[in-house]
C-alpha cells in the first residue's frame, strides 16, 4: 500500500486550460452523486475533510486535483446523474468530461465509485462503457460495505461483476468508516494505474 506523506489541493479546474501541467500520473474518481465518493477519497488519503461534498448535489462542475506525495494526482470528477440538474448543465458536464478523457495523456485510470447497497444503474453501466471507449483501466469501488452483512456483500459483489463484466479483483467492497477494502484498492491503483 502507498504510504501517504503529503497531500496538496492544487486546483478546481473548469476547463482544460486550468489542468495542472506537471505531467504527473492521474487517477480519476467518478460516481453518481451521493454514493460516498468524497468519503472514499478522504479515507484512501487518511484525511478527514480533504474532499468535500457539495451542499447541492450535482452542482459542482469542476475537476478537483489533489497532488499525492508530489508523485501523482487524484482527480475528483463532478458527480453524474443527478436528476435535478438542467440539460444545459448536463451538456456542460459531458463537454468537460469529454475534454478531460480525450486530451489528458497522463490519465492512467478511473475509479468508479458506487454504493454497494444498490445494483449498478444504467448511468453507471453507460459511464463504465464510456471509460472503456478510451481504453482506460478502471476499477469499481463499492462503498458503504459496513452497512451490509458478509453474505449480502458477496451477493452484491457477484452482481456488480456480472453487470460491469469485470473480474472479481476489480470490484472492491469498501467502507470509508471501517477502512475495509482500503488495502485492496491501493493494490489495484499501485499495480494497474501507477506502475511504470
Amino acid at each position: 500500500m502507498v504510504t501517504i506523506k503529503t497531500v496538496d489541493f492544487v486546483i478546481s479546474a473548469a476547463s482544460p486550460a486550468q489542468f495542472p501541467k506537471q505531467g504527473l500520473p492521474e487517477i480519476a474518481f467518478a460516481g453518481r452523486s451521493n454514493v460516498g465518493k468524497s468519503s472514499a477519497i478522504n479515507a484512501l488519503l487518511n484525511r478527514k475533510r480533504l474532499a468535500f461534498t457539495s451542499s447541492t448535489p450535482g452542482r459542482t462542475q469542476t475537476l478537483n486535483f489533489y497532488r499525492i506525495n508530489n508523485a501523482f494526482f487524484f482527480v475528483d470528477l463532478p458527480g453524474y446523474g443527478y436528476s435535478k440538474v438542467s440539460k444545459a448543465m448536463r451538456r456542460q458536464w459531458v463537454s468537460l468530461m469529454n475534454d478531460y478523457f480525450s486530451v489528458r495523456e497522463v490519465l492512467n485510470g478511473v475509479v468508479v465509485v458506487t454504493d454497494i447497497r444498490h445494483p449498478l444503474s444504467k448511468l453507471d453501466i453507460d459511464f463504465i462503457q464510456w471509460v472503456r471507449s478510451f481504453s482506460l483501466p478502471h476499477v469499481i469501488v463499492a462503498t458503504k460495505a459496513d452497512k451490509l452483512s458478509r453474505h449480502q456483500i458477496r451477493q452484491q459483489h457477484g452482481q456488480f461483476q456480472r453487470q460491469a463484466v469485470l473480474p472479481p479483483d476489480l470490484v472492491i467492497p469498501f467502507s470509508a468508516k471501517t477502512r475495509a477494502g482500503k488495502t485492496e484498492v491501493w493494490k489495484q491503483l499501485s499495480e494497474n494505474f501507477l506502475s511504470a
